[in-house]
């Protein structure tokens, strides 16, 4: 870095996102993005979008806001429209969270939220998981923190239940409680019905991941009117302007074809089943998911050693190499194809090994 840089940023760990090779041609199930190709609705609509981008986008998510809102069953009122719901999320860090209002999250969790909490500066706490990878809602009862929720919980799969998450948010009154539904569409429950009934909670979801557009860059948070117009302040204090024409008319084609999304999430669920059944035969230990990939072991060979020999065969898959977790590997679910052909190079890995 040069020595011009922030000598506080400097500190900072950045997150570390999966691989994105070029070159070789890879199957890719290391970054949860889907196997398949947007809606050709979305397609189309960003085509025409494409036709005035000499103009600036609408503000406020415009037309867009008003359908995710449909969509979710609230008021546009109760709707901020962002760049990925990572922007999201960091512009909540921002917003609620300080020095004097600390945050707290899972040890294993989604690796934005501490970056998000460094480079903000905010203090946090984080709470382990238990030795089977659940939260415990007891944890995070009265803790009078800012508290950040993956549900289903990334890399794991897992979920929390609403009353869990209603206990949650009503035993820290004073302080927002996120839950982060990224993957909510394979299988969890969205919390979205409960922000009428609880002013200090906020959704967050992605058009990354069951629509298809990880490459468009559209999320959203769902709260109560006044945060988001808090959230709306930190946006026109930032860029105003902060989705481009063609993601917006993008995402707002995919939320006009819900048979497209609904067809595609069944069939990563069955893939996903599948690719269960297959892992357990092979010995593996697979957690039960509720997302669009899931987090395994094998007694027989190693996390590291599993995701390398699996990159030399052309297939790509995720490993942290983090203590707790370091025997695991995250694979997003693919095609049948796809999760038949890891199938087959495991097979080969493992006989090789006997």
């Amino acid at each position: 870095m040069s020595r011009y840089f922030n000598n506080e940023l400097s500190k900072i760990s950045p997150y570390v996102p999966g691989e994105q090779p070029s070159g070789r041609k890879f199957i890719k199930l290391n970054t949860n993005e889907s196997p398949f190709p947007p809606s050709p609705r979305a397609i189309e609509r960003a085509a025409e979008a494409a036709k005035n981008l000499q103009l600036y986008p609408a503000l406020d998510g415009g037309e867009l806001r008003y359908k995710i809102a449909k969509t979710v069953g609230v008021s546009a009122e109760n709707i901020v429209v962002t760049n990925g719901s990572d922007e999201a999320l960091n512009f909540i860090f921002k917003a609620f969270c300080s020095e004097n209002s600390p945050a707290a999250f899972a040890d294993i969790t989604y690796g934005f939220y501490s970056v998000f909490a460094n480079i903000s500066a905010v203090p946090y706490e984080i709470i382990p998981l238990t030795s089977e990878f659940f939260i415990n809602p007891e944890d995070y009862i009265d803790i009078n923190k800012n508290i950040f929720i993956a549900n289903p919980n990334a890399p794991t799969g897992l979920t929390i239940s609403l009353s869990d998450i209603e206990r949650i948010a009503e035993s820290n009154p004073n302080n927002i409680v996120v839950i982060d539904e990224a993957y909510v569409d394979f299988g969890g429950e969205s919390a979205v019905p409960l922000i009428r009934k609880h002013q200090n909670l906020i959704i967050v979801q992605t058009f990354s991941k069951s629509r298809s557009l990880a490459g468009a860059r559209v999320g959203f948070a769902v709260a109560d009117k006044e945060i988001i117009d808090d959230l709306y302040r930190i946006i026109y204090s930032t860029n105003p302007y902060n989705l481009s024409r063609t993601n917006m008319s993008a995402a707002l084609g995919a939320l006009e074809d819900p048979d497209y999304t609904r067809c595609n999430c069944e069939t990563v669920i069955a893939n996903r089943e599948h690719t269960t059944r297959e892992l357990q035969r092979l010995g593996f230990n697979v957690i039960p998911s509720s997302a669009n990939f899931v987090f395994a072991s094998s007694p027989q060979i190693g996390g590291k050693d599993l995701y390398e020999k699996l990159k030399q065969t052309g297939i790509l898959i995720r490993h942290f190499d983090k203590p707790r977790i370091s025997d695991f590997v995250r694979i997003t679910i693919g095609s049948r194809e796809d999760m038949d052909a890891l199938i087959g190079a495991i097979k080969l890995i493992i006989n090789n090994m006997e």
